[in-house]
């Protein structure tokens, strides 16, 4: 790395925010100042239809160190997070989402566990979920069970897309073929040296949660289905088990003829028409997922398009200008971490 690259490179993706990105910058600059090093903030806007750019010009103006690049197009989270690691230049890149239920004062706790046990990953973990609505935490306890006995208990429990990679992370993650991956499934399973930093997760701080039931589903659906053949061998057992009922009930209606004591009926049929064709459906279903990701990474299109990335613009008279020396510690020094981070590594 040199003189010229940041530090460190925070990753915000972000989707109609105009309402937090004020609170965002009052609480994430401050830490990042304390750290007498020099960084950058990269705003990854994906596609939003606010106010959410004219904020981000505007503030950009008092914050040298706030770069943004805009997406064409709604890519989504994961593809607007992916464009913004892929694009940062710090030795050490971490990815925070903007709402502040991660707090960024834990940023100083992961930069410094990373350099001090020579750590490539630090998970933030969540340690108390009691913000977030009973229906968001039995979902997202579900889904992580689920992942980590499909994928391993390689994923941490309770660690989202709050986390910070090294740069020999990132260059690896450059390397994977994928067109979408699931970072939170993709990280973990690089294998580098990581560790942990748990923390309180907070309200969120303005606006409104954009991950929808139906974005929820889709996540859980593009983790199973990028990282394991299981579903495939659910279709599997659940046409084995189909036909092993159809023979039974074969049996018994050859005995029940010898027998004499056939019924005429339509309900045992009925039933059993129903149970075939839902098996069949879902069979077919599943095939079809792995079917569509197949014929996605065929078609080779990116996953998404960056429009404009202000770093383009200030690196044409002199790259890197505003990063050239290392900037001054702030006045006033980081702000402790609010929710009482601990630290763990494995």
């Amino acid at each position: 790395m040199t003189s010229r690259e940041p530090a460190l490179s925070v990753v915000v993706p972000m989707f109609n925010e105009e309402s937090v990105l004020p609170l965002l910058v009052e609480r994430l600059r401050p830490v990042l100042d304390g750290l007498g090093e020099p960084y950058e903030v990269v705003a990854v806007d994906d596609g939003s239809t606010d106010a959410t750019p004219i904020v981000l010009t505007g503030l950009r103006r008092g914050w040298p160190q706030l770069r943004v690049i805009r997406l064409r197009r709604n890519s989504g989270h994961q593809a607007a997070l992916t464009a913004g690691l892929f694009r940062a230049r710090g030795g050490y890149v971490a990815s925070i989402d903007a709402d502040l239920q991660d707090p960024p004062e834990v940023l100083v706790d992961m930069l410094r566990l990373a350099r001090d046990e020579t750590l490539d990953i630090v998970y933030g973990v969540r340690a108390d979920r009691s913000t977030d609505t009973a229906f968001k935490r039995s979902t997202a306890g579900l889904y992580y069970r689920l992942v980590r006995r499909l994928v391993g208990n390689t994923v941490p429990a309770q660690a989202g897309d709050f986390r910070l990679l090294s740069r020999a992370t990132v260059e690896a993650l450059r390397e994977l073929p994928e067109r979408r991956p699931v970072l939170r499934l993709v990280v973990p399973w690089l294998g580098f040296p990581s560790g942990e930093v748990r923390y309180v997760r907070d309200q969120r701080a303005a606006g409104s949660t954009k991950y929808s039931l139906s974005r929820m589903v889709r996540l859980a659906t593009d983790s199973i289905t990028s990282f394991s053949g299981a579903p495939l061998r659910l279709a599997t057992w659940l046409g084995a088990g189909g036909m092993l009922l159809c023979t039974v009930m074969l049996v018994l209606a050859i005995i029940a003829y010898f027998r004499d004591s056939t019924v005429t009926g339509w309900a045992s049929l009925y039933v059993a028409v129903l149970f075939l064709g839902a098996v069949q459906l879902l069979c077919l279903g599943l095939l079809g997922e792995y079917i569509a990701r197949i014929y996605t990474a065929v078609q080779g299109r990116p996953s998404y398009f960056v429009g404009s990335d202000t770093a383009d613009l200030v690196e044409q008279p002199a790259p890197d200008a505003d990063l050239a020396e290392p900037l001054p510690p702030s006045a006033a020094a980081a702000p402790a971490a609010r929710n009482g981070a601990t630290r763990s590594v494995r």
